[in-house]
């Protein structure tokens, strides 16, 4: 027989859990997550930031200013050296025409026979000339003087001495490291102030069926030489093509469009700077397109490097460019025979290329000229200066279309450092001229060393970078 022991009842409001009441609690506190702590703002850092941000840009106007005033102190010593020779040469005239009034015979005397003159050293305003024909450089550092005759009916002659710069004394290694020097300054340093499109907007005009590698080198070598933007307008079939090359470049298919001169107008505001000529061709009515917008980016007052077929056009009618203060030409020996005959009709002396290149610049207005061959010659009429970095003698096509965009985004920067009063002595577009000559010789120079004669202008645009920053930033 089985008896069924009920549990003893609890007492009410009693539970189970009661009776470990007096097991510790801690493991219940552990499980509780913790509040997270609220982060505050480090306004002392930030505030740092801010102080050394505004002092560095302090610093970087200082520079500047400094930089100036050691350009203006330096012109004043120069035009003090300058008065100071003109005073001797004025003593020194002195000094001969006396002793030429000493010696001359008496007036019942008869005249006596003036020697002869050669021609061909009187008629020079440079350095004397050798027996073979080529000028003699002066040493660096040094102007060419020549003494120049005058008779007097009256007087007795008096020698009189005159200054002149000569053509080759502008290529010693002093003027290309002034130069060299002048290209640094006007490269706009990297901050995070900038916006996009602040150091370079550049345009490309050309690219058309048969030409589309042209525009691209000209329009990546702009972006790699430090552009923000570079935008290539070309007609309707080069278009896809050139949008394949890289996705960096901005491509407008408005070119061949019957509106195309409005096209690419509304785009000119935004625009630093305009490269006419690279795949551009010859038809007839791309080339009136052309013509059109170059009257419109004169009025507007940007820089303009036309190349290839570009000064085709200019060939044709020199008038729609000539005179533009802001306007550079990049000729090769072939395009500038083809100037220079337009322009003087006669044919061009082969023998001295630099007389030649200075009678062009002049008969265009005193626009800047860059001759391209074993030594870049570069003049505006007034000085000749010649970039003779050493390249290579790899001549791939498509090298002159790498130097006439990087030509672009420095015609931007030395136009924009001349406003500001950066350069005062030396022409901005010489300057630009200059820097892209430089560039483009040490970039085929880096790749030769690389490739050898397999080098192309595609192995050229990948040393922009480390050929920009060994001449510009070392």
């Amino acid at each position: 027989m089985f008896h069924i022991i009920s549990r003893p009842s609890l007492p009410s409001g009693t539970s189970m859990r009661s009776q470990n009441s007096g097991q510790p609690t801690s493991n219940l506190s552990a499980r509780t997550p913790k509040r997270p702590r609220k982060r505050r703002a480090n306004f002392p850092v930030e505030k740092l930031m801010e102080q050394f941000l505004e002092q560095s840009a302090q610093a970087e106007d200082n520079f500047y200013q400094v930089e100036e005033r050691r350009l203006q102190a330096e012109d004043r010593r120069r035009e003090m050296e300058h008065a100071r020779e003109l005073q001797m040469l004025q003593m020194l005239g002195q000094m001969f025409s006396s002793v030429s009034s000493a010696a001359a015979p008496s007036k019942a005397s008869p005249p006596a026979a003036r020697a002869p003159v050669n021609s061909s050293a009187s008629s020079s305003p440079s350095c004397p000339r050798g027996q073979s024909g080529q000028v003699k450089h002066p040493s660096p550092r040094r102007d060419c003087f020549t003494q120049q005759s005058r008779l007097s009916t009256s007087a007795p002659q008096a020698l009189v001495f005159d200054r002149y710069y000569s053509l080759g004394s502008t290529s010693h290694r002093g003027m290309d490291d002034d130069l060299l020097s002048l290209v640094k300054n006007t490269i706009p340093p990297l901050t995070s102030k900038k916006h996009k499109g602040q150091d370079g907007r550049i345009g490309i005009i050309g690219g058309c069926q048969d030409y589309t590698g042209a525009p691209y080198f000209a329009a990546i070598s702009a972006l790699k030489a430090g552009a923000d933007l570079s935008h290539v307008f070309c007609t309707k079939e080069a278009a896809p093509v050139i949008k394949s090359y890289s996705p960096e470049l901005i491509v407008h298919p408005v070119l061949d469009s019957p509106n195309a001169v409005e096209e690419i107008e509304k785009w000119l505001p935004r625009l630093h700077s305009l490269v006419v000529g690279p795949g551009l061709g010859r038809e007839g009515l791309l080339l009136k397109t052309v013509k059109e917008v170059i009257e419109k980016s004169k009025t507007r007052d940007i820089p303009i490097v036309i190349d290839a077929d570009g000064l085709w056009l200019v060939t044709q009618q020199p008038s729609v460019i000539q005179g533009y203060h802001k306007g550079i030409l990049t000729p090769n020996i072939m395009e500038f025979t083809r100037l220079y005959q337009a322009l003087n009709r006669e044919p061009m002396d082969s023998s001295d290329h630099q007389h030649s290149l200075m009678q062009l610049s002049v008969a265009m207005g005193n626009l800047t000229v860059v001759l391209k061959g074993e030594q870049d010659v570069i003049t505006d009429g007034s000085k000749v200066f010649t970039c003779s970095l050493e390249g290579s003698g790899r001549r791939c096509g498509g090298q002159g279309d790498l130097l006439s965009g990087s030509m672009g985004v420095f015609a931007h920067w030395a136009h924009s450092a001349s406003a500001a009063g950066v350069i005062r002595s030396v022409n901005p577009s010489v300057v630009a001229a200059y820097g892209a000559c430089s560039l483009t010789r040490q970039c085929n120079s880096q790749a030769f060393q690389r490739h050898g004669r397999s080098t192309t202008t595609s192995d050229m645009i990948q040393e922009i970078g480390s050929a920009f920053k060994k001449l510009f930033e070392s």
